[in-house]
């Protein structure tokens, strides 16, 4: 009920809003209300407003979305975003009307004060979505090394590895790529596990110095 009552203050206020008295120049009433001063008229705003009065709203809304809408597009620079502070300031005057006091401010001026609130929340929401969108994008591009990383070591080890006699191979690919451990190699093998045990730490050797060759090439 509240959001429709705020689009509705899109159209023209109608004379009879907020039940407002009428009277004429000379102290009698009349069906317009013309003669209301703008303070009286402001004081009637207010007063209707403050009691829950939902045509106050849209009057207010239709007098001063504007201004609150200028201040939040120039300040955060995206019309959409401008409009949703817009929509938020208003619910949130209505929401909070207890706490206006007429005898501190006047109700644009109120109103403007929580447009800068909320004007801020949303250059701190912005803030962390950007904050939130680069630390995925840090995370994304940092898996991507490793995995790039991880991948040109499977390679360069590969390589390495079909250097090694038949044997020597064999053995440690069971070890590496069927990760199975030194019983579980002399048992597939048929081969005592000394021999497996001396065949990994011989290739190991020789991958070691093959890998550190590597490195101070480049």
């Amino acid at each position: 009920m509240l959001l429709l009552t705020v689009v509705e203050a899109r159209s023209p206020a109608r004379p009879d809003m907020y039940d407002l008295p009428r009277r004429s120049p000379t102290g009698g009433h009349r069906n317009d209300v013309t003669a209301l001063t703008d303070d009286d008229d402001h004081a009637q705003l207010v007063a209707a407003f403050q009691a829950g009065n939902e045509h106050a709203l849209a009057q207010a809304y239709a007098r001063w979305s504007s201004l609150v809408y200028t201040i939040a597009v120039r300040s955060l620079g995206d019309p959409t975003e401008a409009e949703d502070v817009t929509q938020k300031v208003f619910i949130a005057a209505w929401r909070g009307r207890a706490n206006f006091e007429p005898s501190r401010s006047r109700l644009p001026a109120w109103l403007v004060g929580i447009t800068r609130h909320t004007v801020a929340d949303a250059h701190e929401a912005r803030s962390r979505r950007r904050r939130v969108e680069e630390s995925v994008l840090a995370e994304r591009e940092l898996s991507q090394a490793d995995e790039s990383a991880d991948i040109a070591d499977r390679v360069m080890m590969n390589d390495e590895l079909q250097r090694l006699g038949p044997v020597p191979q064999q053995v440690m690919q069971l070890a590496f790529y069927d990760d199975l451990t030194h019983t579980q190699i002399a048992d597939s093998l048929g081969m005592p596990l000394g021999t497996v045990k001396s065949h990994i730490r011989r290739s190991l050797t020789r991958l070691r110095t093959r890998l550190e060759a590597n490195d101070d090439a480049h």
